[in-house]
């Protein structure tokens, strides 16, 4: 008994009682065709894609490959416009090549010659078809996503109404919650463990991912604006211009967006343009250096034991190839005046980095709400010049050589104008002065040393010193020699 092959092909979305597209339908007619013609079914084929877009679809070349390399006599198909919709040249170049193609439906065989021309003129017609749906198809979507509706499903915490605009939904408030915790600082890997941890449902109903987040955060429909994919490879949508260049709300009347400064920040932020507000927990420690030290042998912290600051892994009893430890008071005095001397030999007006790190570390302190201010000016500088270069390199990648090409120009342009005015409140800001006399001055530096309290020397410290790595004594009982055995490392000024 000779052996046939089965191609079964359906679109993604099919219509509910179109049962000549399942998969079902097509196989049994298949099967029912090889039982009235003695043929045993030896692999079934399927696609579950367009015939007529550029997507490669892996089933529809194997069968083809079978059948050049007479794997198979022949392939049956349900019908013309299930094989191919590419028009007559893709169908010649088969029927040219000698292999056999059964097309039940049109009860076809390219084994006849007689049925050459029709199949020819059927792959034509079923091309033309295919041509002018999907011109039908791309005009109603280019006039409704010119009116703002949502074309396709409802995105996470969201829902669309009868007229496809967009409404809060059930999930709106983790819409929300997302952008504030990215906003705070805390990266998406953590913000869907958090989300995973309380049970929220996720887009796909199973935990949350990184990924999800950040889509979230990227998504301009968050924004309120229709959406368009510059291409299949560019990693976020981008918001949808109209033929005038302007954005289009795609939400009902009277549904708020995410705030656009929520937005703004938790982009500038996730992209290490901006500090969040949530930095180290810092406990409440009782000793001067903790969380200062790191053992040189294995890089572990040095709490205290006892009156000296150990190696946190040995003495928990983990390997360390040179456990490192000092008495309290011996390191406490060294770095105390190294911390003096390299501070106050830093000149203030001459821009030495490390009092231009201590300026940023204690205007931080004593003006908190000015600071941050200042940094999200910062940020918002490094994010539009970000947004700038983006549009330069998208530009180079092609991405704009499409329908978005015309609104190139309006984009850059509003890019730099967007850059510009957050340049200027950024100029603003950084004229505010911090007085720093103190740490201009080695005497004013050690009074102020004395009056102030644990919490407020820990802090004086940290201004100037990033960490202190300590190497293991020579000997047991040997005398304590800082500059031997501490490698300081001085605190240096943001990343502009």
């Amino acid at each position: 008994m000779e052996e046939i092959d089965l191609y079964l092909r359906k679109s993604k979305i099919v219509r509910e009682g179109v049962e000549a597209l399942t998969f079902e339908t097509q196989e049994a007619r298949g099967r029912e065709w090889a039982a009235r013609h003695d043929y045993r079914v030896r692999k079934v084929w399927k696609d579950n894609l367009s015939a007529w877009t550029d997507t490669k679809r892996p089933d529809f070349e194997r069968a083809l490959a079978s059948l050049r390399r007479k794997e198979v006599p022949a392939l049956w198909c349900y019908a013309v416009d299930r094989f191919d919709r590419k028009g007559a040249f893709s169908v010649l170049q088969l029927l040219d090549s000698g292999v056999r193609i059964i097309f039940d439906y049109e009860r076809l065989d390219s084994a006849d010659p007689r049925d050459r021309e029709r199949i020819v003129s059927d792959a034509e017609r079923a091309k033309a078809a295919s041509d002018l749906l999907s011109h039908r198809v791309r005009d109603t979507k280019r006039v409704q996503r010119r009116k703002g509706v949502w074309l396709g499903g409802a995105p996470f915490g969201l829902v669309k109404d009868r007229h496809g605009k967009l409404r809060h939904g059930k999930e709106w408030s983790t819409v929300l919650r997302i952008l504030d915790e990215v906003a705070e600082g805390r990266p998406p890997r953590v913000v869907a463990r958090r989300l995973t941890d309380d049970r929220k449902p996720s887009p796909k109903g199973g935990p949350w991912n990184a990924s999800t987040v950040r889509r979230i955060v990227y998504n301009p429909v968050y924004e309120g604006w229709q959406v368009v994919a510059l291409s299949r490879d560019y990693t976020w949508p981008v918001a949808y211009r109209n033929e005038s260049g302007e954005r289009v709300s795609v939400f009902a009347a009277g549904v708020e967006p995410v705030p656009a400064a929520l937005v703004a920040k938790a982009r500038r932020v996730h992209s290490g343009h901006q500090r969040g507000a949530l930095g180290p927990r810092v406990g409440k420690a009782s000793h001067l250096l903790t969380d200062l030290l790191r053992c040189a042998g294995c890089g572990a912290k040095m709490p205290t034991s006892g009156r000296s600051y150990v190696c946190n892994s040995h003495a928990m009893g983990k390997p360390c190839p040179a456990p490192a430890s000092a008495m309290r008071a011996r390191i406490e005095e060294y770095v105390y005046r190294e911390w003096v001397g390299a501070v106050s030999a830093a000149d203030v007006d001459a821009g030495d980095p490390l009092m231009i790190a201590v300026a940023e570390r204690w205007a931080a302190l004593v003006a908190p709400e000015e600071t941050e201010e200042a940094q999200e000016a910062l940020g918002a500088v490094k994010a539009a010049e970000a947004a700038v270069e983006r549009l330069a390199n998208d530009r180079a990648k092609g991405l704009y050589d499409g329908a978005m090409g015309k609104h190139f120009p309006r984009l850059v342009a509003e890019a730099e104008a967007t850059l510009r005015e957050a340049q200027e409140r950024a100029d603003e800001l950084s004229g505010r002065r911090i007085d720093l006399t103190m740490f201009d001055d080695a005497d004013m530096l050690e009074e102020a040393w004395e009056a102030a309290d644990l919490p407020t020397r820990r802090d004086l410290l940290r201004v100037a010193i990033e960490k202190i790595t300590v190497t293991q004594a020579a000997r047991r009982g040997a005398l304590f020699d800082g500059d031997a055995r501490c490698d300081i490392e001085w605190a240096t000024p943001a990343e502009s």
